[in-house]
């Protein structure tokens, strides 16, 4: 197993040649044929072992390396990012797109003007005046689609980008992807040889991953896509991929015009999760759009219109507005001399509350022309009458995704800490960025495990020097428990935030890792005493809630997929740390290079959840309980039963489908 970069992934790298290049030059080739002829058909998704749990550090001959094989813009990157950089790249050895993006776009840079730390509708209200705002073309990823109040938001903005492209004369074109795995996915194609570890073998049996959607089922009562009367000038085409039996298409990002893209962890479906998404611009768009011709893998029909026009050539839009600009003032740091300092969060919820504007919904939709409208409505939203109070309003809004009726139970908080889901960030130069993604493997083992994912977060843990943070819904990945032991016995604060209950039963069966609960418990029991002050487990709580309420009533759940190391090194995106995404699921994640950002998503986490201050578990034992010593309801605690994997069945296959929320 390789764990330097070879002068093969060296010069893959360094190579100017890319799918996405090959087929500006090439438009009529699909994704697939393009990958082939630029890496092969060789690769393989597993190796003949597993990686070592010792590893020995990069030297600095190997930084430099790392550092020659991206494209990084003028802030040379942290330690910290090439040590991880150049860990992710070592998979890349025995197959070039592991990665799921060609190696010469791994490493990139850009600008990252807005995160979003909220409700999943909140989130998809930015996406559909994204794409409502599109000139050309969307390109949306998704795991699971379902029809929904969410979904309704994206399915509005289409008809609405449809009736303006109308009026400008044109047809936009709209690419989406998602996986509700189907029998029409194992098709007979006559035979086939396939490369495997052990060989080559002859199959009867093909697996046809990529499945075209045809009009009539993505119109129908599960999906309601618009039909091509309701968006008669949208040339769409959807995609349904999932790779048997285990392989899910986890993927959630969106790009726009090869000019933005947004990375998240939601799906498109309603339920009570808080998630987070970050619109990034700039060369790092490359990337993303890379990626979106990898997965997509068949023929475009029609091409994406920016085939040819790269967003290293598209300047960074949300900067150039002056309505973003008026977002902040000369009252904090300066970054950018001409166009002041940021503004703090207090000041934004201020300017939401001296307007009344209504809120941005499926079926009847307040389109907004810029991210500042956006954030000024959204706060607005927010912000209580003269007869209400705060906390009672972020009730309302955490129950809306649901449609329940759960009532607050933690006090009111003051002015600096209240909810603001919109998060904008100052204007600030190009920083460091790559993609550390992984690709989907079917088969019911954990052999798939060495990929640049896994590898990025296992050396951001192996080379911190002072802090680990990580949200994420379930925390039970095999590789990831004992490096997460080893930081805190060097003595590093490591503090993770999880939900309580999160897919219980889905991972109580054999080889899933265990609940939280169990996991905690179990990390917690093989520290020394003094070890366990520098580990902190918190089971998640709502804005308006002082305890963690379980999963299973589905009222406040928390789905975040967070890492950062350092506190300005960020991997943000779509893969959680429990078995399913370190060793099956295709996922897509985002690492930047940033201590500004890394500080404000830090502070946004903080500042719209209560986990920090109500969620913090026992350090003797890893379980949370109240004053009185009592655990949550419906809490399992350390010791689920004998027979607790009888009863999992159906949270495994809500699991792989993407029903639960996965």
């Amino acid at each position: 197993m390789v764990h330097q970069i070879s002068d093969k992934v060296y010069n893959l790298c360094r190579s100017p040649e890319s799918v996405s290049s090959l087929l500006a030059a090439h438009p009529t080739l699909s994704p697939g044929e393009a990958a082939k002829k630029l890496y092969g058909s060789k690769g393989v998704s597993v190796t003949e072992s597993k990686p070592p749990h010792e590893r020995a550090p990069a030297t600095p001959e190997d930084l430099e390396r790392a550092y020659q094989c991206g494209q990084f813009g003028p802030t040379r990157p942290s330690e910290l990012f090439l040590r991880v950089f150049h860990d992710s790249l070592c998979p890349l050895e025995h197959d070039p797109l592991m990665g799921c993006c060609s190696p010469s776009l791994v490493g990139s840079c850009g600008v990252l003007p807005l995160t979003i730390i909220g409700p999943l509708p909140d989130i998809c209200r930015h996406m559909s005046n994204l794409i409502a705002r599109a000139d050309r073309e969307v390109f949306l990823a998704t795991n699971y689609w379902m029809d929904s109040d969410a979904s309704r938001l994206i399915t509005d903005a289409l008809k609405e980008l449809s009736r303006r492209a109308g009026e400008r004369g044109q047809k936009a074109v709209v690419k989406i992807m998602y996986d509700r795995g189907n029998a029409k996915q194992v098709s007979s194609n006559g035979a086939r040889t396939i490369n495997t570890r052990s060989g080559l073998l002859t199959a009867s049996k093909v697996l046809d991953n990529h499945q075209s959607v045809g009009e009539q089922e993505y119109t129908g009562k599960a999906i309601r896509l618009p039909s091509t009367q309701e968006a008669p000038h949208l040339d769409m085409e959807v995609l349904n991929y999932h790779r048997p039996m285990l392989g899910t298409f986890h993927s959630k990002f969106m790009v726009v015009d090869r000019k933005i893209a947004v990375i998240s962890s939601n799906n498109i479906q309603d339920n009570d999760n808080l998630e987070m998404m970050t619109h990034l611009e700039g060369p790092i768009v490359d990337s993303f759009y890379d990626t979106s011709l990898i997965s997509w893998h068949n023929a475009l029909k029609p091409p994406l219109p920016s085939y040819n026009t790269p967003a290293r050539e598209g300047g960074l839009p949300t900067f150039n507005q002056p309505s973003f600009h008026s977002l902040f003032d000369n009252s904090g740091r300066l970054h950018v001399p001409e166009t002041g300092d940021a503004r703090n969060l207090s000041q934004v919820v201020q300017d939401g509350a001296s307007q009344r504007l209504p809120i941005h919904i499926g079926g009847d939709p307040h389109y907004d022309p810029d991210i500042a409208s956006e954030v000024t409505r959204m706060q607005s939203v927010l912000s209580p009458t003269a007869s209400e109070s705060h906390m009672n309003v972020v009730t309302r809004h955490l129950n809306q995704a649901t449609h329940q009726s759960r009532e607050a139970s933690a006090p009111e908080c003051s002015p600096e800490d209240e909810m603001t889901p919109y998060i904008p960030h100052s204007v600030h130069a190009l920083f460091p960025m790559a993609l550390v993604n992984r690709k989907p493997w079917g088969a019911p083992n954990h052999a798939c495990v060495y990929t640049p994912q896994n590898e990025a977060w296992l050396s951001a843990i192996r080379n911190a020097t002072s802090s680990i943070f990580i949200q994420t819904p379930d925390l039970n990945a095999a590789p990831l428990v004992p490096a997460l032991a080893d930081a805190v016995r060097r003595g590093i604060a490591v503090t993770y935030y999880v939900c309580l209950g999160y897919n219980d039963s889905g991972e109580l069966l054999p080889f899933q890792g265990g609940t939280n609960e169990m996991v905690a418990a179990k990390l917690y029991a093989s520290l020394a005493p003094a070890e366990r002050q520098n580990l902190h487990v918190h089971y998640y709580v709502g804005k308006d809630q002082s305890r963690p309420i379980h999963n299973k009533f589905k009222s406040r759940s928390c789905h975040i997929k967070l890492l950062i190391a350092d506190a300005h090194v960020g991997i943000q995106g779509n893969g959680n740390q429990d078995t399913q995404s370190w060793f099956h699921s295709q996922e897509v994640n985002v690492m930047i290079d940033s201590a500004e950002v890394c500080a404000q998503w830090l502070e946004g986490i903080r500042r719209n959840q209560n986990t920090h201050q109500y969620g913090e578990a026992s350090q003797e034992d890893g379980l949370w309980r109240d004053a009185e010593g009592r655990q949550a309801e419906g809490a399992i605690g350390k010791d689920p039963g004998r027979f607790s994997w009888a009863k999992s069945v159906v949270g495994a296959v809500q699991r792989v489908r993407g029903a639960g929320g996965f």
